[in-house]
């Protein structure tokens, strides 16, 4: 059977930021070309260093060296934390520096790729990856295979060693200390947090050394996986973890989660609502199934139970209110009646007073009066069982409807099923003979019923039973309930992770996966889209951990990344409303990531850039607190910058009222001010609108005209003039900010171990220049291989740029600025030579749109103008991405002028050298003549202010379009538009 080979993308944007702002902290370390060996226990002169403090026989090892000084070490942090517009820290926080990822962006990816790149820039060897738990051990060695030969051809066949510690191979250890090629350990805490571990003891086959102090000698860099969970919250002491961490010696460590507790040296953040803005993961709906009118019945539910000030307990219950019956918790202690706490409902007249209320762990349960027993968690009377039916039966029709929509397109759909009982599923008789539960019948029955429906006929294949399956922790052959922490829940851990690329092959039968605990955390598929948590009764499940295991975006069949809008969604069947989904949610983001959903940082807009400047300029924070405060007067915030309900960009008539200086920025601080708005990006499965096409504006000559005029296709050719790019090239880095010297750093700490955890006290240090290593870097062959120029055209940027001195000073330094010069440079001379020419009879395909609208366009409402003059507009909405671009469309629609208008739909690409381009709208106007418009919108006109790429796209465009003859421009208004 066909397994799924992943591949993986080097270039994409965040994680290149996540990666640079790492490998930048150590600007000014030298590349390291000489072997340093260590020695514990003596001073044996050369290139020896000693680790003394300690008696151990001599461990002769390649180590890791930083030269640099804390001084440089917090310039350059200050730099990266400047730039990724992060609060400035005073001090250095020790070695420690932080990068924090939103679940499901490739965070292992990131940290793995970083080692490299920091072997490549300065030598570093010896890494060291610490996790959590066996569960995440495994999935980072099994990152490591699949993504090994990515790696290998991203640098250069580098060699390298990479393995998982096991104490029953400890040469691999002695290796570690002693290889000269990169050393990658993986190691979970658990192998050397107490000093009984193997790894804390004296050991024969190593000479009586401790295998932890090869790792000592070695001086790793340490990563470590979630840092939270490795060492536990150290915002007020260390840890008995944080000391085992400390005593591997690491020359630095780099913390990586999505949920720091103690951010140390903050380098970069892309938390939960980045993630959804730049669609690095999926969307999230939810599909919300709740129990109506169902109060015909005695209803109680058991939440949760307290000893700590008397023994109480809390119940929902059907209560009388003024607007009808409404289930309610409250809190009943023995006696209660729930008769009167119900409002006097009749179903609790006989017999409902808490008689006994049990608080032993295991045994929690409430008694009543007529012999009545409720267990935590469950529920008497109610709609239980109807409402798990029902999810199970939604969860199969979202995943059809998956499956239709992803038709053709090479892409594997799963579902994920989370159940609280193995027996609820699948049944094991004393004998081995099993069957189904009450949830695999009723998969079973909504999959052959559904499967039945003309719309889902023929999607698969495969019989019932060879499409679902459990993954359970087993107990001689039977499955089991375990609470996830198991060894038991380890090997299942392990056989889903084996079983990870089978599933994504479409030959596979497998599309519901039903399991218990043991999948909650540390794994993923890529392909989940739907997530369903079956209880007895309403879920306790934190929602972060249940959208966690289906928040990364799909691959198709080819093992390549899905970034399609339409594709990524990821839908919860929730047995509860959507608000109290979303308000959960919402509440968890807050207390996991320290984010204040709705409450503006003062320095919001200190990123953004002022049009009316001659060049990009950032405002920077003291304008973006005068505009903070403007916001505060006007009430568009409160004095904690919560956004209020003055602030509705929605409603047509809306306009944001800013000081005159600042009223040009008013679209730009609205897109802001709107990612501060947490309910535009957990969005209800009902509020979506399909997008439907208007034939007889298909058929209107004036847009068949107009799609005549624009449809045709190009082609490019690219020449540029090499003296003017070495005359731009050697200006340029002729104007680079002045290189320095390496320098080595001494620096000795008193270190003292209390109860309180691990400090470190300086006693002496000092600073010296380094001297220069006696062979230098082949600089030509180095640019060469970055930029394909000839040696010849390098040579005389080179000479030019008359700063060939500085060469001499840091080699290393000298050629990362200039290769980033040359290649920016470059970059702009190749755009400005381009050409574009017709290509006879290639057009864009118009019948291509009417088969995506007969399929069905489906889009949130949030992000949709209403048309209001269809005959004007191919679709009865129009999808805008921002606010620019929704005042744009509001006044295309209004305006008498404009006869025709539409968004140009994704498939509408010009080809660029640097990635295809999708031009925003196209307009037909009226007035002596038609005229045929092509527009792109953005909130300034000045190219200056946008990105690099951005910028050399429209540029590209402009020209494609000159050579078809369409007028095309760059406006941030209809009469921009109309005027140009």
């Amino acid at each position: 059977m066909s397994t799924i080979k992943f591949k993986f993308d080097g270039n994409l944007d965040y994680q290149q930021k996540a990666i640079e702002s790492v490998v930048a902290l150590f600007e000014g370390q030298p590349l390291a070309n000489e072997t340093y060996s260590v020695s514990i226990g003596t001073q044996d002169g050369g290139s020896q260093l000693s680790l003394g403090d300690e008696e151990f026989s001599n461990i002769a090892a390649v180590a890791n060296q930083l030269v640099l000084t804390d001084e440089l070490l917090l310039e350059n942090l200050h730099k990266i934390q400047e730039d990724n517009n992060i609060p400035l820290q005073p001090e250095l926080a020790g070695h420690h520096f932080s990068v924090e990822m939103e679940t499901g962006t490739g965070k292992t990816y990131v940290y793995l790729r970083t080692l490299f790149e920091l072997n490549k820039r300065y030598g570093f060897t010896k890494f060291i990856v610490v996790v959590p738990s066996i569960a995440i051990r495994e999935g980072v060695q099994k990152s490591l295979e699949v993504m090994r030969e990515h790696f290998k051809e991203l640098y250069d066949q580098v060699p390298y060693d990479s393995f998982v510690y096991d104490p029953k191979r400890l040469g691999q250890v002695r290796q570690f200390a002693t290889s000269n090629k990169i050393q990658l350990m993986v190691i979970n805490i658990q192998a050397f947090d107490k000093a009984r571990a193997i790894m804390n003891q004296e050991n024969d086959r190593l000479s009586g050394v401790r295998p932890i102090d090869f790792i000592r000698a070695a001086c790793p860099i340490m990563i470590i996986d979630e840092p939270q969970s490795v060492e536990g919250d150290t915002r007020k002491m260390q840890t008995k973890r944080s000391q085992a961490l400390e005593s591997l010696n690491p020359l630095c460590t780099l913390r990586y989660s999505a949920t720091h507790k103690n951010p140390y040296n903050l380098l970069y953040v892309l938390n939960p609502i980045d993630a959804y803005d730049l669609r690095l993961v999926k969307r999230i709906e939810v599909a919300s199934l709740v129990g109506e009118d169902g109060f015909n019945s005695t209803f109680v539910g058991l939440k949760s139970v307290d000893n700590s000030k008397g023994i109480k307990a809390r119940l929902q219950i059907n209560v009388d209110e003024p607007a009808g019956p409404k289930k309610k918790i409250l809190t009943f202690k023995q006696g209660d009646d729930l008769y009167l706490k119900s409002k006097e409902r009749q179903e609790y007249q006989h017999g409902w007073l808490v008689a006994n209320i049990s608080c032993e762990p295991g045994l929690e349960y409430v008694e009543f009066s007529n012999g009545q027993v409720v267990r935590l968690g469950e529920e008497l009377g109610g709609l239980g069982d109807e409402l798990m039916r029902a999810q199970v039966h939604e969860t199969v029709e979202q995943h059809l409807k998956k499956e239709h929509a992803v038709r053709g397109k090479g892409i594997k759909v799963l579902s994920l099923f989370f159940i609280d009982k193995v027996a609820n599923y699948r049944v094991y008789r004393d004998d081995g003979v099993t069957s189904l539960g009450k949830i695999g019948r009723w998969f079973e029955e909504a999959y052959n019923e559904l499967t039945q429906k003309p719309l889902y006929k023929g999607l698969l294949s495969f019989p019932v039973e060879q499409v679902h399956n459990g993954y359970f922790s087993q107990d001689k052959g039977i499955a089991k309930d375990t609470s996830g922490k198991t060894k038991a829940d380890e090997d299942t851990y392990a056989l889903i992770m084996r079983d990870k690329e089978r599933l994504l092959s479409a030959d596979e039968p497998l599309r519901f996966i039903f399991s218990h605990s043991a999948l909650r955390e540390g794994w993923d598929n890529p392909n989940v889209f739907q997530i369903c948590t079956l209880n007895e009764t309403r879920s306790q499940d934190r929602k972060r951990q249940e959208i966690g295991r289906g928040l990364r975006l799909p691959v198709d069949e080819h093992g390549e990344r899905v970034f399609d809008p339409t594709v990524n969604r990821l839908t919860v069947i929730a047995n509860e409303s959507y608000d109290d989904f979303a308000r959960q949610l919402q509440s968890e983001y807050e207390e996991d990531y320290g984010i204040g959903f709705g409450r503006v940082d003062i320095t919001a807009f200190a990123k953004l850039a002022n049009p009316e400047a001659k060049q990009y300029t950032p405002l920077g924070q003291d304008i973006s607190k005068t505009l903070y405060e403007s916001l505060v007067n006007n009430g568009y915030l409160d004095g904690e910058g919560r956004v209020q309900d003055k602030f509705d960009p929605k409603n047509p008539h809306f306009v944001l009222a800013l000081p005159d200086e600042w009223a040009h920025m008013r679209s730009q601080i609205v897109d802001e001010l709107n990612k501060y708005v947490f309910k535009n990006r957990v969005v209800n499965s009902r509020d979506r609108r399909n997008l439907e096409l208007r034939k007889n504006v298909t058929l209107d000559p004036t847009f068949r005209a107009l799609w005549e005029k624009i449809s045709q296709k190009t082609r490019y050719r690219v020449t540029f003039d090499t003296d003017e790019l070495v005359k731009k090239t050697a200006k340029a880095i002729a104007e680079m900010p002045k290189i320095h010297k390496p320098r080595i750093t001494t620096a000795v700490y008193r270190q003292n171990m209390s109860k309180a955890g691990i400090e470190g006290e300086q006693i002496s240090g000092g600073v010296r220049d380094v001297a220069q290593p006696p062979v230098l870097p082949d600089i030509l062959a180095y640019l060469q291989n970055s930029t394909e120029l000839t040696r010849h055209t390098l040579v005389r940027i080179l000479k030019e740029s008359g700063r060939l001195g500085d060469f001499l000073l840091n080699p290393q330094v000298f050629i990362n600025q200039v290769t980033d010069i040359i290649q920016r440079e470059l970059h702009r001379v190749t755009v400005n030579g381009i050409e574009y020419e017709k290509i006879g009879g290639v057009v864009y395909e118009m019948h291509r749109m009417e088969e995506e609208a007969e399929r069905g366009i489906t889009r949130y409402l949030n992000n949709l103008y209403e048309v209001q003059n269809g005959d004007k507009m191919l679709f009865n909405y129009v999808e805008f991405d921002s606010d620019v671009e929704k005042e744009f469309a509001m006044a295309c629609d209004l305006d008498d002028r404009v006869k025709f208008y539409c968004k140009l739909p994704p498939q509408f690409k010009v080809d660029t050298p640097v990635g295809p381009y999708n031009p925003d709208w196209a307009l037909v106007t009226e007035n002596e003549e038609k005229l045929y418009l092509i527009r792109e919108t953005k909130s300034t006109r000045n190219l200056a202010e946008l990105r690099d790429k951005e910028k050399d796209k429209i540029a590209c465009g402009k020209k494609h379009f000159e050579a078809i003859g369409v007028d095309y421009d760059v406006v941030t208004t209809l009469e921009e538009a109309l005027s140009g």
